[in-house]
């Protein structure tokens, strides 16, 4: 199911507060939850949170920002849209009004606008060291924070890092700040009972109550989703506030909603704690935050592909691809490899990039591989996750005389030869070996599984091919071993990725 993701920052234009449904830009919103104790424990729900919220409100803060946006930005981030226009009566003076007034500001010539953003933070030290989320504060010109006793204070970035959406920001007091502290995420259970505090539309200190709904929610928002859910009512302007458990503990920051229509329905969701301390603490150390790097392409094991591979059962991370000179090249990794295990514990797929991004620079660590049948042990080196870098363009090979053509209809696509006017037309570089999908039945196996033309067949079952006709001969051993399914390693936009097809007629790729 696609997530419909929403930030939690509450903008206001040349002055005037827009917070509602009509005013307030999309945003993502905080989340929070109350957890019920198990039903074999004799616990009672609290009969009131009052006195834990007093003791937690006077470190929860609200963050306000302002920028300067251009009018012909074209930036189409959800976040830096202008906001819709209210639904007023048809005729209103009021429709007229706001008409005029959104018209102006999308107009080439119009002057650059001022446009401020509102979200939440917790102060986890004396100091003034505060935490929010970075999509509350990216691009701000100016950050203010307002205290629970409306004390306003100048806060700078200290540091952000976009890959989890958290920042920190630093404010200068005479006085020390209240403060709260990290708990430990991975001590709660699915249905405790939780807080959230924070900013919705800019309302300060609102207090919201919950059940942690569940764990380990993975929802597309990158690689290192871990996320809890919880139905505290969270809505715009939460982002960044704090989730506390029964002792007042942050066990989450509140990041984001799902809402198809802006507001709480009761689906929120938090970075856990334990991802965001460690994060926090690289941020007021360095300034920036530094994570290990296997340098491996990884996809779930569906069963599909198990069949493909001859594994029992379905589980691990298949390595998809392997970065030339990185750490897993240098330990002997190589694709079609499926990783089981990091330093002895078992792993699913999904959850191999953020364990590995804990692992300390330098360290070793020893990935459970198995490998046609066998279990092999390889230690690895962990190198620092480097910046995203473009590639040079490369020079395109001389024209094919070859013009071959294979159809799978069972599939639903096509092949054809990689020439140079498909490496014109689809980008491909002068060095990209494989088989060229060439045309791709609407309703097929294929479209199904998200082959498009374009894409490069670069393999089948772990072995070379680089005409249609290797493609087809190695489709039909499959077939003739028994298989149940055979396994294509696909080039495609955003990399290598393993795609299974049945060649039983059963769909078991779910």
């Amino acid at each position: 199911m696609h997530i419909s993701v929403r930030f939690a920052r509450v903008f206001s234009l040349s002055g005037l507060l827009l917070a509602g449904a009509s005013f307030v830009h999309p945003a993502q919103a905080d989340q929070a939850a109350t957890a019920a104790p198990p039903v074999v424990v004799a616990q009672r729900v609290p009969e009131s949170f009052a006195d834990l919220a007093a003791k937690l409100l006077p470190a929860v803060v609200n963050v306000s920002t302002t920028q300067t946006v251009r009018a012909d930005s074209d930036d189409d981030e959800e976040d830096d849209q202008l906001p819709q226009m209210p639904n007023f009566p048809q005729g209103s003076p009021f429709e007229k009004f706001f008409h005029d007034f959104m018209n102006r500001q999308t107009e080439p010539d119009a002057p650059p606008r001022r446009m401020q953003a509102l979200g939440s933070g917790f102060i986890i030290d004396p100091t003034g060291y505060i935490v929010t989320n970075n999509h509350v504060i990216r691009k701000a010109d100016r950050i203010t924070v307002t205290l629970q006793d409306n004390t306003v204070l100048t806060a700078k970035a200290v540091g952000h890092d976009d890959r989890t959406d958290l920042a920190l920001l630093k404010v200068e007091s005479k006085k020390p700040l209240p403060f709260v502290q990290f708990g430990n995420s991975d001590s709660h259970r699915v249905g405790d009972w939780v807080l959230a505090i924070g900013n919705p539309f800019g309302l300060s200190g609102t207090v919201t109550a919950g059940i942690i709904s569940s764990r380990g929610r993975n929802i597309d928002q990158g690689p290192y989703d871990d996320f809890i859910q919880t139905d505290a009512p969270i809505n715009k302007g939460n982002s960044g506030g704090p989730l506390f458990d029964m002792n007042g503990q942050v066990i989450g920051v509140n990041t984001a909603i799902y809402s198809p229509s802006g507001g709480s329905v009761g689906i929120g969701f938090a970075i856990p704690s334990n991802e965001a301390r460690n994060v926090v603490e690289q941020l007021r150390k360095t300034g920036k935050v530094s994570r290990g790097w296997l340098g491996v392409r990884i996809q779930n094991v569906t069963q599909d592909i198990a069949d493909g591979l001859g594994l029992t059962p379905a589980r691990g991370a298949l390595v998809a691809g392997v970065e030339k000179n990185g750490p897993a090249a240098k330990a002997g990794l190589q694709t079609g490899d499926v990783i089981q295990a990091l330093n002895a514990q078992p792993i699913e797929g999904k959850a191999l990039p953020r364990l590995s991004a804990q692992l300390p620079v330098g360290s070793v660590a020893h990935l459970g591989v198995w490998r046609h049948g066998k279990t092999l042990d390889l230690p690895v080196t962990i190198a620092a996750l480097p910046e995203p870098a473009d590639e040079t363009p490369q020079k395109p090979t001389a024209p094919s005389k070859t013009k071959e053509t294979v159809s799978f209809a069972d599939f639903g696509f096509s092949v054809g030869i990689i020439d140079t006017a498909a490496r014109q037309k689809y980008g491909l570089s002068a060095n990209q070996k494989g088989v060229l999908v060439t045309s791709v039945q609407e309703d097929g196996l294929a479209a199904d599984r998200g082959l498009k033309p374009g894409d490069v067949i670069t393999e089948v079952q772990q072995a070379e091919v680089n005409t249609p006709a290797d493609l087809k001969k190695r489709i039909e051993a499959a077939k003739k071993d028994k298989k149940r399914s055979v396994l294509l390693l696909v080039h495609d936009s955003d990399g290598l990725r393993w795609i299974p097809f049945s060649l039983t007629g059963e769909d078991t790729s779910q």
